[in-house]
């Protein structure tokens, strides 16, 4: 195969039907110059395994956006970069990472383009998260829509963008609120977790700084119980709760096992074997954005934030209490979910729950929210 024709190649794979009209527009006026796009920049340059697409693409964006001038073409590989796999929220990533280098002019311009390819698409996005202080630490809360507010906690290891794409399904009811917990993403800096009544606690002052009486209540994991918790101790203040893939109890032995690991190997070494229980490996293997999202989260987490989260998480009982739950709940289990909070276990806390509903996510690993946002969003609506 010759260089055009790979170049050729190259270029329909990220751009289709459009790019080959470009090369052939230009071939009009300037052969030349046509074959240097196909030949030289795609046959013999992009053509190259080294470096993937999706990275040359993002390395492409940042380069027009930080010369300038060159709206057309940043256009065209913004274009290129979303459909060679690069995420919406990664390209408002390199906007922000583009201003201390390139300069705030030239990161607002490229943001300005990235703005109006997402508008133009129609990619529903929930609002950017905004800080809030909560006592001892700042955090980050995502509040979209309106309506009844429902409050979504995320698992352990994450932050609120584990609702990324359940959120905006829901807004058209509901005013929804997703927040970074004590120890994870925004508040990484917060003072370390030692009982899970803090997590209670962070909860009851979230809602009280947003001037919330009553609310909906959702938690994931970790989330889930600490959405128990409350529940059992501010029943006044919750109308719902929806479970999902959570205990009643922390496998004491095992959290404890994960908290040391982390100490005593790193958090390199915890990615793997995080991943494959939050996941499963044919979805690791196809990389979409929120297995970037969730290495990244594992790989940058603090050792004495991840392990003392674990350790909380291993001193969590609430078994003997579930009886006394007298609000709306819902259990949801992940069909895929090979944990210790799969569908029989999940069966079984929701039989010991006054009146509880069940559902299972088919075909979901532990992580339902970001694998079946629209399913897990349709069951949250209906809790």
């Amino acid at each position: 195969m010759d260089r055009r024709s790979i170049g050729a190649h190259e270029l329909q794979a990220i751009d289709g039907e459009r790019g080959a009209a470009v090369v052939r527009a230009v071939r009009q006026t300037s052969p030349t110059l046509a074959d240097a796009l196909t030949e030289f920049a795609f046959g013999q340059i992009f053509c190259k395994a080294e470096l993937g697409r999706r990275e040359r693409e993002l390395a492409t964006v940042a380069i027009l956006g930080a010369i300038g001038g060159a709206e057309t073409q940043l256009r065209v590989h913004l274009g290129a970069a979303l459909r060679s796999g690069v995420d919406p929220d990664e390209l408002i990533a390199l906007c922000e990472h583009l201003a201390p280098y390139a300069g705030i002019p030239r990161a607002l311009n490229v943001l300005r383009e990235v703005r109006a390819l997402i508008e133009e698409l129609d990619i529903a996005r929930p609002r950017a998260a905004r800080r809030l202080d909560i006592g001892d630490h700042e955090t980050v809360y995502s509040e979209t829509g309106q309506g009844e507010p429902y409050i979504l906690i995320h698992s352990l290891g994450a932050d609120w963008r584990v609702w990324r794409d359940v959120i905006p399904q829901m807004i058209e009811e509901y005013r929804v609120i997703a927040y970074d917990l004590r120890g994870h993403g925004y508040a990484s800096n917060a003072p370390k977790i030692e009982a899970m009544q803090t997590y209670v606690d962070d909860l009851a002052r979230l809602l009280d700084e947003l001037n919330l009486r009553k609310v909906r209540i959702a938690g994931l994991s970790l989330g889930g119980a600490i959405a128990q918790m409350f529940a059992l101790q501010h029943p006044e203040r919750v109308s719902s709760l929806a479970l999902l893939s959570t205990m009643e109890r922390g496998a004491r032995e095992t959290y404890v096992a994960r908290a040391e690991a982390a100490e005593r190997d790193g958090m390199a070494a915890q990615v793997a074997p995080t991943l494959l229980r939050w996941l499963t490996p044919e979805i690791i293997a196809e990389n979409p954005w929120y297995v970037r999202y969730l290495r990244e989260r594992v790989i940058r987490a603090q050792v004495p934030n991840w392990a003392a989260a674990w350790r909380t998480l291993a001193g969590f009982d609430v078994a003997d209490r579930l009886g006394e739950l007298r609000v709306p709940t819902h259990l949801i289990a992940a069909e895929a979910d090979g944990q210790a909070t799969g569908p029989e276990v999940m069966k079984a806390l929701a039989d010991r729950i006054p009146q509880a509903r069940f559902s299972v996510v088919a075909g979901a690993p532990h992580l339902s929210p970001l694998v079946k946002p629209h399913e897990v969003a349709t069951l949250l609506a209906h809790s």
